[in-house]
């Protein structure tokens, strides 16, 4: 038994279709969908409409200003 997880096309005759991996056989094969209500174009929108995320920042007085931390002086080839 295998586990895939894939995106498939449902048309609205109730045909599906799905991509699977090269390493299953052809033929005839039992297998088991479950399906998420909402269509992923559904989701997406979804997605689109939450607003972003504000980070606050506040200095905590920690770090001298003459300190870089410039990729050219964290990686050093030592």
């Amino acid at each position: 038994m295998k586990a895939i997880e894939t995106i498939a096309t449902v048309t609205k005759d109730g045909k599906i279709t799905a991509q699977l991996p090269l390493d299953i056989p052809e033929g005839e094969h039992q297998v088991v969908i479950v399906i998420d209500e909402k269509p992923l174009a559904e989701k997406a929108e979804n997605k689109e409409k939450k607003a972003p995320l504000k980070f606050s920042t506040y200095p905590v007085g920690l770090v001298s200003e003459s300190l870089t931390f410039r990729r050219e002086d964290l990686y050093t080839n030592d």
